[in-house]
């Protein structure tokens, strides 16, 4: 169940231009909320930036009882969240949306991130109970890398990739992974080491996604996604998130704050 709340925030700073960590105290959001779920921000009062901000669940610890997130600064309403202080309150709605599969019948996974697009997934590599776990991260360039430190934590085996090369792989994140999973089928093909993953999640710039969900569907592995979307009440009322996804022959248009943010990748509709 999500709730109004109003908590203090213990920790915001600025980790790379324009990309702030955030910590706030939240014993019922840290003890209740799953990977892949979401929390919407009011970020100031008066008539600016009016609705709230969904923002991902990073991390939690339960035992602190505190709550990690990280938002990218872009626009009024995030420009005012960055200005919050140590002891300020935030007023939110969580945890809300669905979260990922994590079902003890995948062993071998792999999670894909781009940009922003990791937040959600370190949340994932911290509750999962797979006994192996891969990270594809993927970054403009070095200077944006964070986290890096926490995937190597949380994974058996991190692949970094930056456009520019400065960091990594030079490419994309998509072209890292299309690799692997290549040496990964004709590892098993041949028998030898290595093994297809039992599931991909991915969270992410669009066209990324799509690339993850193609590779994964050309492989024969499952997929999970987590959409990005503006949304509007954060609550499945205003149907400003709807998305499309197949149903059948067909399609129907889902919430993506109350049916997602979290699909099967093969259900989705991508744009173009």
């Amino acid at each position: 169940m999500s709730l109004i709340l109003k908590e203090e925030i213990v920790y915001n700073r600025e980790l790379v231009p324009d990309i702030y960590k955030l910590v706030f105290k939240s014993e019922y959001i840290s003890k209740n909320a799953k990977a892949g779920q979401f929390i919407n921000i009011k970020c100031c009062d008066g008539l600016n930036a009016i609705l709230r901000r969904p923002v991902s669940i990073s991390s939690v610890d339960v035992d602190k009882k505190t709550v990690t997130i990280f938002y990218q600064r872009k626009g009024i309403g995030t420009s005012y969240l960055s200005q919050k202080r140590t002891g300020d309150i935030l007023d939110l709605i969580g945890p809300l949306g669905t979260s990922f599969n994590l079902s003890g019948k995948f062993k071998n996974i792999a999670v894909v991130g781009g940009g922003i697009g990791i937040f959600p997934l370190l949340f994932l590599l911290e509750q999962t109970t797979a006994s192996h776990k891969t990270a594809y991260i993927g970054f403009k360039n070095k200077n944006y890398a964070v986290l890096v430190d926490e995937f190597k934590r949380n994974s058996h085996e991190l692949l970094i990739s930056t456009e520019d090369g400065s960091l990594g792989y030079k490419g994309f994140v998509t072209d890292l992974l299309a690799e692997r999973t290549e040496q990964n089928k004709k590892a098993e093909q041949n028998r030898i080491n290595g093994k297809k993953y039992d599931i991909i999640y991915t969270c992410g710039p669009e066209p990324m996604m799509k690339k993850v969900v193609e590779l994964a569907v050309g492989s024969g592995v499952k997929s999970q996604i987590s959409l990005e979307q503006r949304m509007g009440c954060g609550i499945g009322a205003c149907l400003a998130c709807a998305c499309k996804i197949k149903s059948g022959n067909d399609w129907q248009y889902k919430r993506v704050c109350k049916d997602g943010p979290v699909f099967w990748g093969e259900e989705v509709e991508f744009n173009g």
